[in-house]
């Protein structure tokens, strides 16, 4: 434990990119001795994998869409959340309260900014958040998973701390060990996942790539890949019309154990896709969302893809013969594939919690911890992930 015991509170909205992360630094600050507190909607308080000791309250959020007649409804539901949050920072008394983005996170921080307790926002994309760039200017610090971060204003610098974006305990446990061994005439596993209900796109693609690839890599194919419920009988007819040999399923309890056994990763660039891979150091070709808000996963792309670590195909330029066409670049050669994994693996931030816990900590009762700030001392964040060798290459794909 680091100083005397102190309360925080955490806020998210209510899925799995918010809430991962925010229940990695709960658990963090738990773990130091200090008690934790969690505001989330509905479906946040349900999310399967939130620690058993941290309490959720829920909290009404409100949300603006395009419609302004919708406005007032979800302004009036807003400012109840901050009367009810306020009340909760009364009688809980937290040093600071962090915000990890998505709308049931906006009245609490509100509440803070009113308040005057500090607060503190994490955003885990490569593009600021709408509630996020709403706060960014009120809070006192913002902590971010990529060194460049769009939607970002240039005049909060002196606010920015890059830490990383926290992944769970089993995959970053699987950091320090090797790429699985990959030869000339060895099996290529191949692990498709499109979220946690899979992809369409990905279940009408990958099968028929995978096909088109030439003889001699396609018949080493062992393929694991997560699909919708509805769609997974047309897959699995694909794959054995293929003579592909594949392991389907609408969900993977053991996600960790498959990544850290695979050569190579399909599938959609969210901010706790891309901490994991990176973690882990696994070679990708990632396809990014394309209605995602403000293109965010196609900029979470970018840092490992510069690195060599992953190749981006745009959805609307996602066939089945570019797919085969990437996938017979990055494995012809078992270098090739280790070189790429290297590459992810020194994209990433092992100490991502440990970090965004030393700054949380900084708040109530010591002075505000200087971690990794982006700009002049940004040596430590950019570098977290290099290590002397991770059973690969240095070198970057070319």
């Amino acid at each position: 434990m680091t100083g005397a015991s102190r309360h925080f509170v955490l806020a998210a909205g209510g899925t799995g990119g918010h809430l991962i992360p925010a229940f990695a630094l709960a658990t963090e600050l738990d773990r130091r001795g200090h008690h934790v507190a969690l505001v989330t909607d509905k479906r946040g308080a349900e999310l399967p994998g939130k620690p058993d000791f941290l309490p959720a309250h829920v909290l009404p959020a409100g949300r603006f869409g395009k419609n302004p007649l919708h406005w007032p409804a979800g302004i009036k539901a807003v400012l109840e959340g901050r009367r009810m949050a306020m009340q909760l920072f009364e009688t809980f008394g937290p040093s600071a309260v962090v915000g990890f983005g998505g709308y049931p996170s906006l009245p609490a921080l509100l509440g803070a900014v009113a308040a005057d307790i500090p607060a503190v926002i994490h955003e885990q994309n490569a593009v600021l958040g709408r509630v996020n760039r709403l706060l960014a200017g009120k809070v006192q610090a913002i902590a971010t998973a990529y060194p460049d971060v769009q939607r970002l204003k240039p005049s909060l610098a002196d606010k920015v701390h890059l830490v990383g974006n926290p992944v769970r305990a089993e995959v970053l446990g699987l950091r320090d060990q090797p790429f699985p061994a990959f030869t000339e005439d060895g099996i290529l596993r191949v692990l498709v996942t499109g979220g946690s209900q899979g992809a369409r796109v990905l279940s009408e693609v990958v099968p028929d790539g995978l096909a088109m690839l030439q003889p001699a890599l396609r018949q080493r194919l062992q393929v694991t890949q997560q699909c919708r419920p509805e769609d997974i009988e047309a897959v699995r007819a694909r794959y054995r019309g293929h003579d592909i040999p594949a392991e389907l399923g609408t969900y993977f309890e053991d996600m960790a154990t498959r990544l850290a056994d695979a050569h190579l990763f399909i599938g959609r660039a969210g901010a706790s896709t891309i901490a994991e891979l990176t973690a882990v150091g696994r070679p990708a070709i990632l396809v990014p969302l394309p209605i995602a808000t403000d293109d965010h996963q196609a900029a979470n792309t970018q840092e490992l893809v510069k690195a060599g670590g992953a190749r981006m195909i745009r959805q609307a330029g996602f066939t089945p013969k570019q797919l085969a066409k990437q996938i017979q670049v990055m494995a012809q050669h078992p270098e090739t594939l280790a070189t790429a994994a290297h590459a992810a693996w020194n994209c990433g931030r092992p100490k991502a919690v440990q970090d965004l816990a030393d700054l949380v900590e900084g708040f109530g009762g010591v002075d505000l911890m200087d971690v990794i700030r982006v700009g002049a001392n940004n040596e430590r964040g950019a570098s977290q992930g290099e290590a002397a060798s991770h059973g690969a290459a240095k070198d970057n794909v070319v």
